[in-house]
């Protein structure tokens, strides 16, 4: 009886990642198609996961009733991932991107109108979202862009993408393999200290890679962009991780089979993302 639970439970397991490791490749080939393909097919996919990840913070975060968001929210929301991502790829001059400020004044203002339930809390839930998923999706267009005048093709964004997933994977091998100290047991008890540093050896390894082929950057400058990646990248899986927790729930959506949503598959790369772009701007 037991040995019988005992392959049910393996079976479904294996089953699991399987289901996991097939999505990740789809997804891996349509981000990075789009990279390939031009600015603009990316810019198109990230709208549409700038929307779908509007959708799961708001209804992580806001009590019942506001889950859905509004209108206001989602047009505010996309004008904010718009205005970042044009000021980023030099098609807007970035002294628009101020519009933006103005966008956040618009959403307390509709609490005004909300009739009994108005609230700071309802505001600040839609001003978060954006300022955590609309302007990190709007940044990434940019890394299309920031590069020196003998780069032709968009390296650095391809980094980010592959150097996140790079810390993933190997977090997850090492862990399951070697974990057995608890990085937070409380946001998420299946990550251990021995699988973040794992991510971390990896993820240098995979920049030190990049450095060889990308001379843009120094060997130091990669080393550090891959440090800052791995680094970030765990940082942002714990912070949805509290996001989820606080909501009492297990994935932020079903978008992706094995994954969950969208927040689920670009915690990492949302959180990574500000970080790397200041990186790469000051240098």
């Amino acid at each position: 009886m037991f040995k019988f639970a005992s392959i049910l439970i393996n079976f479904a397991s294996l089953k699991e990642f399987f289901t996991r490791t097939l999505t990740g490749a789809v997804l891996a080939v349509i981000i990075l198609g789009t990279i390939l393909w031009s600015p603009w097919a990316f810019f198109s996919l990230m709208t549409v996961f700038t929307l779908i990840g509007l959708f799961e913070f708001n209804k992580l975060f806001q009590p019942s009733g506001y889950g859905r968001g509004t209108l206001i929210y989602y047009f505010i929301g996309i004008s904010v991932y718009t205005l970042t991502a044009l000021a980023g790829m030099s098609v807007i001059d970035v002294s628009y991107a101020l519009l933006i400020v103005l966008g956040f004044f618009i959403l307390i203002a509709q609490e005004l109108f909300m009739g009994s339930d108005y609230s700071w809390r309802h505001a600040s839930g839609y001003v978060m979202g954006i300022i955590y998923i609309a302007i990190p999706f709007g940044m990434m267009n940019a890394f299309f862009f920031i590069k020196s005048a003998d780069m032709a093709f968009p390296w650095f964004l391809l980094a980010l993408f592959i150097l996140v997933w790079m810390n993933d994977v190997f977090a997850y091998i090492v862990g399951t393999t070697l974990g057995k100290h608890k990085l937070s047991q409380k946001l998420s008890p299946k990550k251990s200290w021995e699988g973040s540093i794992g991510g971390v050896i990896f993820t240098v390894l995979a920049a030190w890679i990049f450095s060889m082929i990308v001379p843009e950057l120094t060997l130091i400058q990669w080393l550090a962009f891959g440090l800052i990646v791995s680094l970030t990248a765990n940082f942002g899986d714990l912070a949805e991780s509290m996001l989820k927790r606080s909501a009492g729930v297990k994935d932020s959506g079903k978008l992706f089979p094995g994954h969950g949503g969208v927040l689920d598959r670009f915690d990492a790369v949302l959180f990574a993302t500000p970080f790397v772009f200041f990186f790469l701007f000051l240098i």
